[in-house]
This record gives structure tokens, C-alpha cells and sequence, in this order.
């Protein structure tokens, strides 16, 4: 809708009053913007990047005594760009009005403006009634009457809902309600999906984006999907690591060589010398120097103190630089010393 000729489309949706949320209002407006901009996604209206604008919140919040009361006198606190500061805001706005009012005095109509390093609202551009907006008729701009024959068939052209998709997504994943919870406040269904279809098994695509790649994302403040790193460099991370050809240590170099720029998850691996040592004569030799070295620690495993093993594989997996294969230089080290887990 390109109405504004500056080529860039603007849509604005405006709910009627919800009411009867009482003090989990805050959590309703965040949870209808969310949904809100799940299905502006899935319709691909837009990207909804509330933090560079594609979507903003104009929240609006007025008190009254009781469900009986006539609606209190509104504020609208202006352009909230993230999903958290929707809910702060109107949060901070249904407290200091109700302090106003409890104090005796009465609410202003008017706009507000949210500040996200202090969580407070400030006053901006008082408005009365709708006449003060001189609002007039645009005579370029026709009235748009859908018929319900054409809305009918526009609806049987829509994507499955969001709230399907995911329930659809959850069972095919086996992920918990918790496991899904947290993919979903990543925004990383989009991503284990593509991974998933990239050969990936579901659990591992979820171990990567959620783990290794979230932090990453968190620490560089870069969204996921923008990280550096696709579907397919994940995918192929996780068959390697299926094949024996790399462990999560020398899988977490790969990453730092992809989103170094070095190429792909093989290129890396080629480029870095990263192969996983499996081969028994090689790791017999680092698991002899190990107990040798350390005779109180092998001491300790002989005489059923098996934790104690740990110490013997991190100085193997030390000599190796971390490529030596962890489970089997456990098994060969319990063999050799004679006990057993």
C-alpha cells in the first residue's frame, strides 16, 4: 500500500479496546504484537525487524475502577521497536497513571515516549479530540469494499497459520514445549527447519543454533540469521561430527573458520588439518605416555576410583590437540588399566 508515493509500503492495524487482561495487560500487548508479527511473517508482508523499523507499537492504555466503568482517559506511547519494551512500557504507563489517580489528579491525553535506558515514558504531543487532527477526506483515495466471495478466496490462498506451523514443527521435531519455547524466542524456527532439510537430524540442528551459534550471535549483538553461518555449513558440521571425522571441539574451530570467511565446513577442515584421531595405534601411544606420566592418577583408576579417568583422556586429548577421539581414548585407557565403569 503504497500510499505515501515515498516507495516504501505503510500499514497501520488498530485493535479494538482489550479489556479484562488487568495486571497481565503487559503481557497480552506483548503477546499480540508477537503474534502479530508472526503472521506479518508468515504472509511475507514484511521482515517485522522491529529494531530497524519494519515493525513499531503504538501502545495505547487508559485505567478505569471496574469492567462496568466507562474507559479512563488513554495515552499512546509511540514507535516501542522491540517486543520486550512493549511490555515494559505499557507496564510503566498502568502504574504511573495509577498512581496519578490515586494521587487525585487526572490523566492527559497524549502521546508518550518510551526511553529504554531509563524504562520510563515522557510527555510529548497532547491530543483532545479527533477533530484536532483535521482530518479530511482524500478524494484520489477510493473507499476498498471486499466482497466476501473475493475475501473467501483470498483466505483458501493463505499460508498454514504460525501457531499450526509450530505445533506441526514441534511434532515432527519431538521437541518439549520448553525445546520449542526457546526456538521460538531465538527466531530460529526458520533455520532448524532449513538445517533440518539440509540432512540434519532435529537435535543437533537445535544443539548449534541454540548453543554454540546463539552465543555468538548474543556476544556480536548480530542476529542469527545474519550471523555468517546457513543451513547447509550447519548441516554439514553435524555429518562430519555423525561420520567420526570431527568432534564439538574441532567442529567449533569449523565455525570460527566459516564465519572467518575461510569457506566451507570442508574447506575448513582440509585448510586447518582437522581430523579426528580414531586410529588405535596412534591413541595407544598417547594413552601409554599418559599413564605414564601420571602414575598416581592410573593408581587411583586401578584401584576403582574410575572418575578419576578424566584426568588421563584430557591429558591424551591435550597431546592430540583436542583431535583425538574422546569416547574411545576413555575405553582404551579403562582397558589398559584394567577396570571398568
Amino acid at each position: 500500500m503504497d500510499y505515501n508515493r515515498a516507495g516504501i509500503p505503510l500499514i497501520e492495524i488498530v485493535t479494538k479496546p482489550i479489556t479484562g487482561t488487568g495486571d497481565k495487560a503487559p503481557e497480552v500487548a506483548r503477546a499480540y504484537v508477537t503474534a502479530l508479527r508472526d503472521l506479518l511473517r508468515a504472509l511475507q508482508v514484511s521482515d517485522v525487524r522491529m529494531e530497524q523499523g519494519s515493525l513499531r507499537c503504538d501502545a495505547n492504555v487508559s485505567l478505569r475502577p471496574d469492567v462496568t466503568a466507562p474507559f479512563g482517559t488513554r495515552t499512546e506511547t509511540k514507535n516501542v521497536n522491540s517486543l520486550r519494551s512493549v511490555e515494559r512500557a505499557v507496564r510503566y504507563e498502568i502504574e504511573r497513571q495509577a498512581d496519578v489517580l490515586d494521587a487525585g489528579g487526572s490523566i492527559v491525553q497524549e502521546t508518550r515516549h518510551w526511553h529504554e535506558d531509563t524504562g520510563k515514558t515522557t510527555a510529548g504531543r497532547t491530543k483532545e479530540e479527533a477533530e484536532d487532527y483535521r482530518y479530511f477526506p482524500e478524494p484520489d483515495l477510493a473507499p476498498v469494499a471486499p466482497s466476501d466471495e473475493w475475501v473467501e478466496q483470498l483466505r483458501a490462498t493463505l499460508p498454514e497459520p504460525p501457531a499450526a506451523r509450530r505445533a506441526r514443527l514441534q511434532a515432527a521435531w519431538g521437541f518439549t514445549d520448553l525445546e520449542m519455547r526457546d526456538v521460538v524466542n531465538a527466531e530460529a524456527i526458520e533455520l532448524i527447519q532449513d538445517t533440518v532439510a539440509a540432512g540434519a537430524s532435529a537435535a543437533g540442528a537445535k544443539k548449534w543454533w541454540l548453543g554454540e551459534l546463539a552465543r555468538r550471535s548474543n556476544d556480536s549483538g548480530v542476529p542469527l540469521d545474519d550471523l555468517g553461518m546457513d543451513a547447509a555449513g550447519v548441516a554439514r558440521i553435524e555429518e562430519l561430527i555423525a561420520q567420526g571425522s570431527l568432534n564439538d571441539k574441532m567442529a567449533r574451530q569449523v565455525i570460527d573458520g566459516i564465519l572467518a570467511g575461510e569457506g566451507t565446513a570442508d574447506e575448513v577442515v582440509a585448510a586447518r588439518g582437522l581430523v579426528l584421531v580414531s586410529d588405535d595405534g596412534v591413541l595407544n601411544v598417547a594413552v601409554d605416555e599418559a599413564i605414564a606420566a601420571n602414575p598416581g592418577v592410573a593408581d587411583k583408576v586401578r584401584d576403582g576410583k574410575v572418575a578419576a579417568v578424566g584426568a588421563l583422556v584430557g591429558a591424551v586429548m591435550k597431546a592430540t590437540r583436542g583431535q583425538a577421539d574422546a569416547g574411545r581414548v576413555k575405553e582404551l585407557l579403562l582397558e589398559r588399566l584394567g577396570a571398568q565403569e
